[in-house]
């Protein structure tokens, strides 16, 4: 049965800052495992993303992907590319800017009911489709592609591998959620 991380009343603010920093170094780490594709690299970030929210919660889950586009923002190159601001302008950035939306999606519908593990993987499996679909309109607007060929390029060589990711957060979430709780009693 999937724990249920009482955010508000059991833990310190200062506990949960840190769930938000770890999730946020986990998504930059996650970057670093790309395979460079153009205009958009395959990474291990959605993968992050979702979990965040699924572990941590829709609220934590959105602020730490929210953080970790603030210090994009701010020109540090934790993106996959490694460009740093330049990043949210060009054609990942609605990919980047959808993580956020990602995070709380998933989050949130993981709090509704995930005891069970299709339910968990229904959960990030929405989250992806936040990714695509905020990623989507950006991409095709930034390179002024026709929606086809955004399709084909932004959404739909990534479609089997982010529903591996999304099985594998769903599978992860329990461990994640109780290694929180039992460092939350320290």
């Amino acid at each position: 049965m999937l724990r249920t991380l009482h955010q508000t009343r059991d833990q310190s603010w200062l506990y949960r800052l840190v769930g938000i920093a770890v999730f946020t170094v986990l998504t930059i780490i996650s970057a670093r495992v790309s395979i460079p594709l153009e205009p958009v690299p395959f990474t291990l970030q959605p993968l992050a993303v979702v979990l965040s929210g699924m572990v941590l919660g829709w609220r934590d889950g959105l602020l730490s992907q929210a953080l970790y586009v603030a210090l994009i923002a701010a020109g540090l190159p934790v993106d996959a590319k490694g460009i740093g601001s330049a990043a949210l302008v060009g054609p990942t950035a609605g990919f980047l800017i959808g993580f956020i939306g990602a995070a709380g999606a998933a989050g949130w519908l993981a709090e509704l009911g995930s005891k069970q593990m299709w339910q968990r993987w229904s959960a990030g499996i929405v989250g992806m489709i936040v990714i695509y679909a905020v990623g989507i309109v950006v991409l095709q607007k930034v390179t002024g592609m026709d929606w086809s060929k955004a399709w084909s390029v932004g959404v739909a060589p990534f479609i089997v591998p982010d529903l591996v990711k999304a099985l594998i957060a769903a599978a992860l979430t329990e461990g994640g959620r109780r290694l929180m709780m039992r460092g939350s009693s320290i």
